[in-house]
């Protein structure tokens, strides 16, 4: 009669523990995805964490029982077997249940892993578009070749389209993580790498970089803002008339280490992300990581006239919705 009611305890323990878990997942981002990306790394993060607790929780609750059952006391009635040191049926228990989850465990990872390469381009009806990324101390460039624009801690997309980034560092090693679309990839200098993301709902995401990378690293995040196309395409033709221009010149300044507010380049010089990428390799050839390209699309021409006094512009002057 103990043990039955020992047992109801545990499992009421564990009921308990599941619902308070379960109500905090509102405030884990990744548990909480708005894209395909982000969705199959949330449900890898689901399977793992019920293959392991088939484990732990029978460990934990045993090992309360043990505890309760063999403590000392005068009122302690469990029998004493000094000379009892095997039993088949428990390490074949505590042997093949461990093993047949880790070998579980390891074809479901093996083919996440396979489906989650980032450089893996999404399935859609529609044209990714491609965005350049470049981590700094310490703040983030986005350069948009195919619009010919540049943004810095800002970035817009539109729902449901697949986006390219191509990804650098022009600084110390960083990592880039949208927590709601998708795990972080590393930026590193002289390499460009490839990571696909989509973001399937209209909304405002949190960006940031994951690595630590200095004095002012906590306050390298960006904003993500995922509108209709229609929106998207109005962000485009109202940054095409900011009278900021990113020059060559510009850039070096925007590169100096310090914090930065956001900014908008309604031009960027062509060629800008590739000349990032190969000003790190010496005259050897360029190392792309994940299968990254260093082919800009539709880059603009450089114009020198602009400054950078103009480029910082707030979100509401935008009228984007989010």
């Amino acid at each position: 009669m103990k043990k039955r009611k020992l047992v109801q305890a545990g499992m009421l323990f564990m009921m308990v523990a599941i619902i308070l878990v379960l109500s905090g997942c509102s405030q884990a981002m990744v548990l909480d995805p708005k894209g395909p990306v982000g969705a199959e790394q949330r449900d890898l993060i689901v399977i793992a964490t019920i293959l392991c607790g088939v484990i732990l929780v029978p460990v934990l609750v045993l090992t309360g029982w043990i505890v309760w059952r063999y403590r000392d006391s005068k009122s302690n009635k469990a029998s004493y077997k000094p000379n009892w040191s095997h039993s088949t049926s428990l390490e074949i228990v505590w042997w093949a249940v461990p093993i047949i989850i880790i070998v579980t465990l390891a074809v479901v990872t093996l083919k996440y892993t396979y489906a989650l390469e980032p450089s893996k381009p999404l399935k859609s009806d529609k044209e990714p578009i491609t965005i350049q990324v470049t981590s700094l101390d310490w703040k983030w460039l986005f350069t948009y070749p195919e619009q010919g624009i540049a943004t810095v801690n800002y970035l817009q997309i539109p729902e449901d389209t697949p986006i390219k980034f191509e990804l650098t560092s022009d600084a110390p090693m960083n990592s880039f993580w949208i927590p709601q679309l998708g795990g972080q990839i590393y930026t590193m200098s002289g390499m460009a790498m490839t990571l696909y993301l989509q973001a399937d709902e209209i909304g405002h995401y949190f960006g940031t970089g994951a690595n630590f990378s200095g004095e002012h690293f906590a306050d390298m995040t960006f904003d993500v803002n995922a509108t209709s196309r229609e929106d998207f395409d109005s962000f485009i033709a109202k940054t095409k008339k900011v009278p900021t221009k990113l020059t060559k010149e510009g850039y070096d300044e925007l590169a100096l280490p310090g914090k930065s507010g956001v900014r908008y380049f309604s031009e960027v010089p062509d060629g800008l992300f590739e000349q990032i990428v190969t000003k790190y390799t010496n005259g050897q050839p360029v190392h792309n990581g994940h299968g990254a390209s260093h082919e800009s699309k539709d880059s603009k021409d450089i114009k020198k006239e602009s400054s950078m006094d103009h480029s910082q512009m707030d979100h509401s002057q935008m009228n984007m919705s989010k």
